[in-house]
């Protein structure tokens, strides 16, 4: 055994009774001495781990792909949203919110994707106009605070800003109903900076099927599949959280580039439509693409998914104008009942290992090349226990260096995947800019033909 590798064992077996100064030394010292550790049965020190953690994060950028924090601020705030001030803790505020530039540096988020979600029902061109509005809003942010942000629309910036020590800053359009059903949109929205959509949002467009809807198109229509060919041409990632499972298989039939999920976890240990299941995952690595895992703990745990249907069903059966409902009319008395309801069943806990093993899971099936973050923050209500906001990236990323993840492994997780996925839909883009830009029209591609 070399010498380094011998002393830097030996300060772990006498981890109990050593300073934790000489813990973290140690874990300076040596690339894989947690990983080792673990591996003989020995528990790595807190301050070990976030040795390790600080030397590959500052190697690999940690990249969260998908933040809500846009809509936050404008739902809460409204036209006072940049005079929020993101220096300081926003937990801390009359509506407190998940995310400002003290917890994204604790978290050692290297490049956020920003979400530019719109209500789904924004109707036609408000949609549009609503869109830029929320891009107006993160340039905004970002212009504000250039010490901390900067805007990124490729993979080599993302890396040149973490290198510069700022986080690369990211636009990603959550729901096809944002363009309009307009080619010239999407295109536009592209060169405003966006760089994924999603292809649906909780409902379905007039081209593809949401995961939260009725089925309506069997997946794609003809029409999105000429979406998804234009992204592949502009080297806009399709981003196939929110979809149905139809609608994720026909993309991956007809894709020419790696696909992503911007936020979603693992079918089989949550059956939530939200999250993916093992065939599409193993499609996913075929494809080269990437699962970034979500936060929310209705998509983590089962019990919990089945508590809150059980919870909105109470609330249903207690008041549900204009016909149904115990006390109907009445909302002072069915909340008190379903406070009560809430009393006598509680809230199942979600943990962060419980989050950890979706990471666990996905890398099973699809390999550790093809999973990656996708926090969800401030576009949820409630988060696993110990980690509120998006200085929480480490507890989850300690959670799985414990379960023997590698310093690779994390650093896939960590930006890497993100990284390769968006390259290659920029490498896709340079081998498809002989083509011209598409014309194609919903009315004309998914009209059914004239009766003669």
């Amino acid at each position: 055994m070399p010498l380094c590798h011998l002393i830097a064992s030996l300060a772990l077996l006498s981890a109990l009774s050593l300073p934790t100064m000489v813990a973290y030394a140690q874990a300076v010292s040596t690339q894989e001495v947690s990983t080792s550790a673990s591996a003989a049965g020995i528990p790595a020190s807190d301050a070990a781990l976030d040795a390790r953690l600080d030397r590959l994060l500052r190697q690999t950028p940690l990249i969260d792909g998908h933040n809500d924090l846009p809509w936050a601020l404008r739902e809460n705030y409204g036209e006072q949203s940049l005079n929020v001030n993101l220096n300081a803790n926003t937990a801390l505020l009359s509506k407190p919110l998940q995310t400002d530039i003290p917890r994204l540096r604790a978290g050692h988020v290297g490049a956020q994707f920003w979400s530019l979600w719109i209500p789904v029902d924004t109707p036609d061109a408000a949609a549009i106009q609503t869109t830029i509005e929320q891009i107006d809003l993160v340039k905004s942010i970002v212009a504000r605070h250039p010490q901390a942000l900067q805007l990124a629309t490729s993979s080599a910036e993302i890396r040149r800003i973490h290198a510069a020590g700022r986080i690369a800053s990211l636009l990603g359009m959550e729901g096809g109903h944002q363009i309009n059903d307009s080619m010239a949109a999407l295109r536009q929205m592209y060169d405003l900076g966006v760089r994924y959509m999603t292809l649906t949002h909780t409902s379905n467009t007039r081209w593809a099927d949401s995961a939260t809807d009725n089925p309506q198109h069997n997946g794609l229509t003809p029409f999105g599949k000429a979406v998804v060919h234009e992204m592949n041409r502009l080297g806009m990632m399709v981003d196939l959280s929110h979809v149905s499972e139809q609608t994720m298989n026909a993309v991956l039939d007809v894709t020419r580039a790696p696909v992503m999920f911007s936020h979603s976890s693992a079918r089989a240990l949550n059956d939530h439509p939200r999250n993916v299941s093992d065939a599409v995952l193993r499609r996913v690595a075929a494809n080269d693409g990437v699962v970034m895992v979500n936060f929310y703990p209705g998509y983590i745990s089962e019990a919990r998914n089945r508590w809150l249907a059980d919870r909105a069903a109470e609330q249903t059966r207690y008041n549900s104008p204009p016909y149904q409902g115990l006390y109907i009319g009445q909302p002072e008395r069915a909340a008190q009942a379903l406070k009560a309801w809430e009393a006598a069943h509680p809230k199942p806990a979600v943990s962060a290992s419980m989050l950890a093993d979706h990471a666990d899971h996905i890398r099973k099936v699809a390999g550790v090349a093809h999973v990656g973050l996708g926090s969800d923050f401030d576009g949820v209500e409630d988060l696993p226990d110990g980690i509120n906001g998006v200085d929480g990236f480490p507890v989850l990323l300690k959670e799985l260096m414990r379960r023997g993840w590698s310093d690779s492994d994390i650093r896939a997780l960590a930006g890497e995947n993100l990284l390769r996925v968006m390259a290659a839909n920029e490498a896709t883009a340079r081998a498809m800019a002989k083509e011209l830009p598409s014309t194609a029209t919903l009315k004309a591609l998914d009209s059914p033909p004239p009766h003669h």
